[in-house]
């Protein structure tokens, strides 16, 4: 159950995602109540090597202060390395099954899916929770596959029982509710909160609609 709370209000971000210091607008989203932290450092004008690392470990400080979960995407040895609460993968990175054999009793370990069967198959690989889909068009990610949309939620949450389920992917503040109501446990934002004037106050309004609607 802990699990699926700390993926309520579920923010994902890197340094060339923000307008200003990505340290300053995680640190304000953490004020403002997010449940659980992704670093993605990905795409044009990410950071690499030593500047990505020592930004991960200054993350990490970050989410611990606040006593939220740090999540790495993709990069299992960099999460290892800081400290990290786990790793996010996709379908092309490396398995479940392989990072669970080398690291933490309690590593969390997420997986995205797009559609029915990825969601079956990474609940069978032991997934921890599963990041579906997108759910709607997205720009932050160039290699986007399809929006899925409400109907997609509901199909996976049939399939899947009672694996926790976060939506990814252009989701808004006014989706929130049909999101939480077609089966998923919580919503990630990337630029609703990193983009916003006040990053605090996006994920404050967001939480209070994610906590608006009765599970």
């Amino acid at each position: 159950m802990e699990l699926k709370n700390n993926l309520r209000t579920y923010f994902i971000m890197g340094s060339n995602n923000c307008k200003g210091d990505p340290l300053d607008v995680l640190e304000a989203a953490l004020k403002g109540g997010i449940s659980l932290f992704q670093f993605r450092e990905k795409g044009e004008d990410a950071e690499i090597g030593k500047e990505k690392k020592d930004l991960a470990f200054q993350m990490k400080q970050l989410c611990t202060k606040y006593n939220v979960p740090f999540i790495v995407n993709d990069d299992v040895s960099l999460a290892l390395d800081v400290g990290a609460d786990g790793v996010h993968v996709g379908q092309e990175d490396e398995s479940v099954s392989t990072i669970k054999k080398y690291s933490p009793v309690d590593f969390i370990v997420g997986v995205s899916a797009t559609n029915v069967d990825e969601a079956i198959q990474a609940e069978k690989d032991g997934a921890d929770y599963i990041g579906i889909g997108p759910i709607y068009q997205t720009s932050t990610k160039a290699d986007a596959k399809t929006p899925i949309g409400l109907d997609g939620i509901s199909q996976i949450r049939e399939y899947v029982g009672g694996i926790p389920l976060v939506a990814i992917g252009g989701i808004k503040p006014e989706h929130v509710r049909d999101i939480i109501e077609s089966g998923a446990d919580g919503v990630s934002f990337i630029t609703a909160v990193s983009q916003a004037g006040s990053p605090e106050n996006a994920v404050i309004e967001i939480k209070k609609l994610v906590d608006s609607v009765v599970y």
